[in-house]
């Protein structure tokens, strides 16, 4: 006899009425039914003959604690508990670096960190002048932005080889943001106005462009440091997991784009408009060739020159890293014979070429960024902040992997968000991880953040002593330096191809980034690029693979029929399975591809079935063919929910909807694969109700699911067997 009632989900196939269509597709005294194809013709293999019946697996759960006030109050009382061990374990976190200095071992990592802090010290230095004009600022405030900030990350910071400095990106969206409020405050004008702007700054202070352009950067720093710091203290920084890497390559490779596009006046000595918006790169691009004749020949003979030099020698340092104890700091050594060449030829006032102009030594003092301005550039501290630490941290995992030590992602973003907040006092600009140097550094040696002091030391070097030597350098030899440092973004173009093969959505996306960060504005494109590959996501989970599965030669192996050769199907069962979860937004898709893989949509059959039986009843003799009812070859429906993470209310709808209207035509559906949040859902539904063993509710396999099934076919088939003998079939 079959089971009675086994679950809610198994729908029990009633025969009490000679007229009801059996799961085998037998209508008494029809035999000019036509049968009802399903959309599989793979062949079925016969019923498996179980000699034990199916026992159900029980788990017994552990029981999980409520939400308690009292408990919760204790943990809180426990956290904000002061005593001398507390405030020690405090400052231990906030500064990692008193832990690992008490370890420093100084004859195996002295030496390393030393030669490792004066390379990316020296390769620091044309960087930070460079840097600085890609950020609109003059070039002393680029050599106290790389000596304040690695101090700070030292000193706050778990990683051991990430260095913080001057990022071309950022560099970039700072300008962008400065550029906007030199307008706002009228220095892009002519006269008057301008020098009524040069009088608001603090009331009565005088301030010129410059002065005023420093003071929305510092205040912008004060900004991006206090977002990041909020996003470590709240551990926010699952927000970084939304910039994908091919989301930051194109977003990298597009500001590369536009950093080219900003540099190309300095690099041909011409004075061209400023364009900002959508666009502005072709409009830039379009006055370049305008005012191309116009070219300074000075300034285009030293950079055609000064790239002839430093490329192919950057590409031997590239190619040779692994036999090269150290880069050969090519760069250095062109600024230092440009600055010569220029200073013995006078190229200023023989040839009129642009120069860095005086380089004040020592230090400002230390001031308040202009809290006047915070409310102006609110937002555009956002993207800034979170392309900061995105940086930041990933570079940090990656090294802190590769050498085998555990990185804080939250105190990291407090160490750059520090290192941000602190030297914005000291007229510094926004900062982050450096990937060039950063790997320069590991590649040399550096086995701490010690070799970042070594560098500040270089830096403080060049700012008492040493900077105003570079009064002559061309700032045509700054853009070409700029320039060449992009080269890695713009070589990800040959990585195009790989990336289509292995992913055509992720190259979408870096596609649409790069385009939206050049074309639009960075800011935005990095908006655009994190809403479109969200787009993507739920465009993957809308229309997901949906799919049959059959048994891999009478295994207990179940995979995808219409993928691998030689799978079976069951007889009399059908395997669903859904490639993702189950809710609101794929509802329709999930109906329709079930009732498509399998051939049968059961409303349509329960209406054919119902006027069929009705037409049956008005009429004594055989039934007609115009009034005969589908016979449909699927006794039970079983759908693998291996892959649903999880249902919302709208999904559970739809399963009990699916249940009811299979259920109808005689259809069982079992579930398989459910995990325990998806079982704690539908029990809480009322899926249990009426039940006289829970246990064969859900089924924690596919193979369990069919034989059960298998078991419950053969029980009705030998009933239908007695059924027909008593009626004389």
């Amino acid at each position: 006899m079959p089971v009675k009632n086994p679950s809610v989900i198994y729908s029990t196939v009633c025969f009490n009425s000679c007229f009801h269509f059996s799961c085998l597709g037998v209508m008494e005294n029809d035999t000019t039914t036509p049968k009802y194809e399903p959309n599989n013709d793979r062949p079925s293999s016969t019923l498996s003959q179980p000699s034990v019946p199916y026992v159900p697996i029980k788990l017994e759960e552990y029981e999980t604690p409520g939400f308690s006030v009292k408990i919760f109050l204790k943990k809180v009382e426990k956290s904000c508990k002061c005593n001398q061990r507390s405030v020690l374990n405090f400052f231990l976190k906030l500064f990692p670096a008193i832990e690992w200095l008490s370890h420093y071992r100084i004859k195996e990592y002295l030496l390393g960190d030393i030669i490792s802090g004066l390379l990316v010290g020296i390769v620091a230095i044309p960087q930070s002048i460079s840097y600085a004009l890609l950020a609109s600022q003059d070039p002393i405030y680029g050599l106290y932005t790389n000596f304040f900030c690695p101090i700070i990350y030292f000193a706050m910071a778990t990683s051991r080889h990430v260095c913080v400095g001057s990022f071309g990106v950022l560099c970039l969206m700072i300008g962008e943001s400065v550029n906007r409020q030199l307008r706002l405050a009228g220095y892009e004008s002519d006269g008057a106005t301008v020098m009524m702007a040069n009088a608001t700054l603090n009331g009565t202070v005088f301030c010129d462009k410059s002065c005023y352009a420093i003071s929305v950067a510092t205040a912008l720093a004060f900004l991006v440091g206090i977002y990041q710091i909020l996003l470590g203290v709240f551990q926010l920084g699952f927000i970084s997991v939304y910039l994908s890497e091919p989301l930051l390559s194109g977003f990298v490779t597009g500001s590369s784009l536009t950093i080219i596009t900003s540099q190309m006046n300095l690099v041909l000595g011409i004075k061209i408009p400023r364009h900002d918006g959508v666009g502005s790169l072709i409009l830039t691009w379009i006055d370049i060739f305008r005012y191309i004749g116009k070219a300074n020949i000075c300034d285009l003979v030293t950079s055609l020159v000064s790239l002839a030099v430093i490329v192919p020698v950057k590409e031997v340092n590239r190619y040779y890293r692994d036999k090269m104890k150290a880069p050969f700091p090519i760069e250095l050594l062109v600024v230092i014979a440009a600055t010569l060449l220029s200073y013995f030829f006078d190229f200023n006032s023989k040839y009129k070429s642009k120069i860095c102009g005086a380089i004040p030594t020592g230090f400002k003092q230390p001031a308040v960024p202009d809290l006047r301005l915070l409310s102006n550039l609110a937002l555009d501290a956002i993207p800034i902040a979170i392309i900061g630490f995105a940086m930041t941290v990933s570079l940090a995992e990656i090294f802190g992997k590769k050498h085998g030590y555990p990185v804080r992602a939250n105190q990291e973003m407090i160490a750059i968000g520090m290192g941000n907040l602190i030297p914005a006092f000291f007229s510094c600009f926004a900062t982050s991880g450096a990937l060039t140097k950063t790997l320069l550094k590991e590649s040399t040696g550096c086995q701490t953040q010690i070799s970042s002091l070594v560098s500040s030391v270089v830096m403080l070097l060049i700012l008492l002593w040493i900077a105003p030597l570079f009064y002559s350098l061309q700032t045509c030899i700054l853009g070409v330096v700029t320039i060449v440092n992009l080269r890695g973004g713009l070589r990800t173009f040959a990585d195009i191809p790989k990336m289509w093969r292995i992913s055509k959505i992720d190259t979408v996306v870096w596609w649409v980034t790069m385009l939206s960060s050049s074309l639009i504005s960075t800011e935005l494109g990095l908006l655009v690029g994190v809403c479109f590959a969200l787009l993507c996501i739920i465009f993957r989970t809308q229309r997901p693979r949906a799919t049959l599965l059959g048994r891999v030669n009478d295994s207990e192996i179940y995979e995808d029929q219409f993928t691998y050769k030689r799978i079976s199907s069951i007889a009399n069962i059908k395997i669903f399975r859904f490639d993702t979860s189950l809710y609101y937004a794929n509802k329709e898709y999930f109906k329709s591809s079930l009732f498509q893989k399998t051939g049968i949509q059961p409303s349509l059959v329960a209406a054919m079935q119902k006027k069929a039986k009705a037409k049956a009843k008005k009429s004594t003799t055989q039934v007609s063919e115009d009034v005969s009812a589908p016979v449909i070859d699927i006794c039970t429906l079983i759908i693998d929910c291996g892959a649903m993470q999880f249902i919302d209310s709208v999904g559970l709808s739809v399963l009990k909807e699916i249940h009811q209207d299979y259920g109808k035509i005689g259809v069982q559906v079992l579930l398989a694969n459910c995990n325990p949040a998806t079982r704690h859902l539908l029990q809480a539904s009322g899926w249990l109700t009426g039940m006289e063993d829970s246990g064969l509710l859900f089924f924690h396999s596919i193979h369990a699911a069919v034989k059960f099934a298998e078991q419950q076919n053969q029980a009705q088939q030998k009933e239908n067997e007695v059924t027909c003998l008593q009626n004389g079939c």
